[in-house]
């Protein structure tokens, strides 16, 4: 039981730095990515391929430390979303989701295809624990400061300036660019933060796992369900995302021990579909009677003019 309990905190605690990650674009600047899982993968097969030993069977092998895997991974996933922005942050709604759904395909069929690089659809294995981690429980402790580290910086880039602007530019953009902001240049900012904080996920689940391939990164698995964590727990809220993170992963964790349990052989196999059908229903209901979600997104608390501040604006 406290095996399990500890494999669950795990994997929801990833799951709520990505969602922490598509707040940062949806929530605060109105970015529609539909292509999570492209960071997500190119976060985790980077980790994967610089700390790895050495293979003839794919690229890499530098067998370097977690934190140069890490710091590797978002910096990758920042640079093919800053690649990526460049096209398509000009783009509007349904456009830019098309575009991200494309992307992610992209990098999805490279993954798969390109033996010589990610070892093709056989995957890397053999991906080493971080050097502090030496049990599932001392990586849970030290997912938990990574995840609390993630909350702390996007709560603080939330109240700043910084944030103010991309909220403005999510509620009216042209006012917003009349006031003087350069609206593309913040909107490829959120991207590529948002973008280098799945990239840093994919490297966390990547040495969680210990094995990767590109089946791991469907989009019904990195893509969907961390949608439905965000809306779930409250978009623009950074608490909302992690609490939204942790109910749909319980809520999935959950129905896969009942259809194990419950349903009868025949129909176990069936079972994961019959979930993402629960999941999806579970979307429309939260749509319709809680669009706000779990947490609503509150306004910062307002600023005491007597107490000084380094995120105030001067002049």
């Amino acid at each position: 039981m406290i095996n399990y309990l500890i494999f669950f905190l795990t994997l929801a605690s990833i799951y709520a730095v990505l969602s922490l990650g598509l707040n940062i674009q949806w929530g605060y600047a109105g970015i529609l990515n539909i292509g999570i899982g492209a960071f997500f993968a190119v976060g985790a097969y980077a980790s994967a391929i610089v700390t790895t030993p050495d293979s003839t069977n794919y690229i890499g092998g530098f067998g370097a430390p977690f934190i140069v895997g890490a710091i590797v991974a978002m910096a990758l996933a920042g640079l093919l979303a800053f690649l990526v922005g460049l096209v398509t942050v000009t783009l509007r709604s349904d456009y830019l989701a098309i575009a991200t759904i494309g992307i992610s395909e992209i990098v999805r069929l490279v993954l798969k295809n390109e033996a010589w690089l990610t070892n093709g659809v056989r995957g890397i294995a053999g991906i080493p624990d971080p050097w502090l981690a030496g049990s599932p429980l001392t990586f849970l402790i030290l997912l938990v400061l990574v995840l609390a580290l993630v909350f702390w910086i996007s709560d603080r880039a939330y109240r700043a300036p910084w944030g103010r602007v991309l909220r403005a530019i999510r509620e009216d953009e042209p006012a917003t660019m009349a006031a003087g902001k350069n609206v593309l240049s913040f909107r490829l900012q959120a991207f590529v933060l948002g973008s280098m904080v799945m990239g840093l996920a994919g490297a966390l689940y990547a040495h969680f796992v210990g094995f990767i391939s590109p089946e791991a990164f469907q989009p019904e698995f990195a893509t969907f369900i961390v949608w439905v964590m965000l809306i779930a727990g409250g978009s623009g809220n950074t608490r909302g995302a992690i609490l939204g993170a942790f109910a749909i992963w319980g809520i999935w964790s959950g129905t896969e021990i009942l259809t194990s349990n419950v349903l009868p052989p025949d129909w176990i196999t069936r079972a994961s579909a019959l979930r993402l059908l629960l999941i999806g229903v579970l979307l429309q209901i939260i749509l319709l009677a809680r669009p706000e979600g779990l947490l609503p997104e509150q306004p910062p608390r307002p600023i005491d003019p007597d107490k000084p501040s380094r995120w105030r604006i001067r002049g």
